[in-house]
């Protein structure tokens, strides 16, 4: 039995529950956020973040386009009304998957509720995995990836991941104006590509519930 999914590629019933879907290259792989104008503005035009943009702050980049939507309302709450495609190396986010925590206890996982604290305290990158969205925001049975970047990651990424930052506002704007205007077809023939994204045997075992 075989579906079609919110790309309209048609596969398998089940899929992986925790499973990272990005668009990448086979040295990149392009994660999304959104910021207020005076951030996502220049960070676009320039390729780098702006002096405004805080490293001391966690940061949390997300491969999938569609959850990004849910996130920021397709580029219109508040502060967020700039979306930017980021393009970073497979070594950075490897770098950091490598080294991140679970965002929260997981028995089973975690030897007790005590080591889990001082794992996530001293860990520079943390995942959360979160319903992924369909072309209505809905929640998704499969889960999508969220990854927090903090202290030295956050550094990292902001001065030697990035590859390219790409403002994709215009896009997110005329894929939700299909879909408002039930033109689903047209509204999937607009979203970026992301298949499964490889990760060495191992490499996820400590942040899968």
């Amino acid at each position: 039995m075989a579906r079609v999914d919110q790309h309209g590629h048609c596969g398998p019933v089940s899929e992986p529950k925790y499973q990272i879907r990005a668009r990448h290259t086979t040295s990149t792989l392009t994660v999304y956020q959104a910021y207020a104008p005076e951030i996502g503005l220049p960070a676009a035009r320039e390729g780098r973040f702006p002096a405004l943009w805080r490293r001391e702050r966690m940061t949390w980049i997300k491969p999938s386009f569609l959850w990004m939507m849910y996130r920021c309302g397709w580029g219109t709450k508040e502060g967020q009304e700039s979306v930017l495609a980021v393009e970073i190396t497979r070594e950075g986010f490897a770098w950091a998957l490598e080294r991140a925590c679970l965002s929260h206890y997981e028995q089973g996982l975690h030897a007790d509720q005590a080591t889990w604290k001082r794992e996530l305290k001293r860990a520079p990158a943390r995942v959360q995995w979160d319903p992924e969205r369909d072309l209505h925001l809905r929640p998704r049975p499969h889960r999508s990836l969220q990854l927090g970047l903090t202290g030295e990651a956050a550094h990292r990424y902001a001065d030697e991941w990035i590859v390219s930052i790409t403002d994709v506002t215009p896009l997110a704007r005329t894929i939700h104006a299909h879909v408002r205007e039930g033109a689903m077809d047209a509204a999937r023939r607009l979203l970026p590509p992301e298949s499964p994204y490889p990760v060495a045997d191992g490499v996820l075992a400590h942040l899968i519930p």
